[in-house]
């Protein structure tokens, strides 16, 4: 059986119902006249408001133009012959969902010059209604102002998230796209030409094995040479794959924050040489958890990193001027620093998290010099 509350879409909520006020509140206003004309021309103009309204959001180019101009003259007549000012509110929502900038700013002065001035008129002409109402009024004049701009923010900030987001999902194609190539053209230049090496010295060695066995014996031995050089560089190119490298990191990173429209900081070499490829791994995937975080949750126009190797250990500090995190926050980790720390641990590593005017994230991880390759055998 279905709940009470179940009613309401989840994405809504109470929205939507808390609007039917609005819709039932101007025929209160109608119905205290005392004509019938009066009754049917303001049930007229209401029956085409709505319809107005509904085809401003249905409609494309300049047509919407023409609706909003025709609510905004029915909002005049309302408030000059009923004394109802209240649905400005509907045409202030209206003119924020606008996506055009030019008409948003148009729609946004002509409707606040009208509402004002017909405000105006009813007090100086001194409607009883309108100072019976005055707080209600003046709280209408105040969302004509907020609502558009609030809005047309909120609808600006999530297209732009949006298009960040197609923007990380193109440039994370590309980036697998440019792996796979870079992958092809080492193999092909590793193996081609080792394997093309090993058959022609193989050839040349079979046909001197009758005529000239010490030329032969030294054919082969260059042939297990090169065998063992190409078994070599094709373990090397496996060892690159199984990890992301931090100057791999780095440059997804600059294009991303790129696309945010955030200022990137680089401080240091991002090509480390005295860490292992499992630690590098856990700093770039930890550096793209920090970066992700100050995109989506930041409001942060710079972002710093600062790269510092030691004998002992790696630290990269990941700075942003952004909002900060509030101190309960620090104690509640989200998914992602928690993911972060989790990580680190399992390499020995830890994670500092200092918030004052932005927030820095300071990652330490031990350095692990490389021992040199062991000559492979065949």
């Amino acid at each position: 059986m279905q709940k009470w509350y179940q009613i309401f879409h989840k994405n809504t909520g109470l929205s939507p119902y808390v609007w039917v006020v609005f819709y039932i509140l101007p025929f209160y206003f109608i119905f205290r006249s005392s004509t019938i004309y009066h009754i049917v021309l303001g049930t007229i103009m209401i029956i085409v408001f709505f319809s107005c309204y509904v085809l401003s959001f249905v409609s494309k180019g300049w047509i919407v133009y023409f609706w909003t101009s025709i609510q905004i003259m029915i909002s005049i007549i309302m408030a000059i012959v009923f004394s109802y000012v209240y649905f400005s509110l509907f045409l202030a929502f209206f003119i924020g969902t606008m996506k055009s900038k030019a008409g948003f700013i148009t729609l946004y002065c002509i409707h606040l010059v009208t509402t004002i001035v017909t405000i105006n008129y009813g007090l100086v002409t001194q409607n009883p209604v309108y100072f019976d109402q005055l707080p209600f009024i003046i709280i209408s004049v105040i969302a004509v102002i907020l609502i558009p701009v609030t809005t047309f923010n909120r609808n600006r900030s999530e297209q732009l998230q949006g298009q960040l987001e197609d923007a990380h999902k193109r440039i994370s194609e590309l980036v697998k796209l440019e792996e796979r190539q870079r992958i092809a053209r080492d193999l092909h230049d590793t193996l081609g030409q080792k394997l093309s090496l090993i058959g022609l010295k193989s050839d040349l060695a079979g046909k001197l094995i009758s005529k000239n066995p010490a030329q032969a014996q030294i054919e082969i031995n260059d042939v297990r040479q090169t065998a063992r050089i190409a078994l070599k560089e094709v373990r090397e190119i496996v060892t690159q794959m199984r990890g992301t490298r931090l100057v791999e990191e780095i440059f997804r990173i600059k294009q991303i924050l790129k696309a945010a429209e955030i200022e990137l900081i680089l401080e240091g070499d991002p090509k480390i040489v005295n860490t292992s490829l499992i630690n590098e791994n856990v700093l770039s995937m930890c550096l793209k958890e920090s970066v992700t975080n100050i995109i989506k949750h930041s409001n942060a126009t710079l972002c710093l990193i600062s790269i510092e190797p030691s004998p002992s250990d790696l630290v990269i500090k990941v700075g942003d001027n952004g909002i900060g995190i509030p101190k309960e926050c620090l104690v509640l980790l989200g998914n992602g620093l928690r993911g972060m720390k989790e990580r680190l641990e399992f390499v020995n590593g830890c994670m500092e998290i200092v918030s004052d005017h932005g927030t820095t994230i300071v990652i330490k991880v031990p350095n692990a010099i490389i021992p040199p390759e062991r000559e492979v055998r065949i």
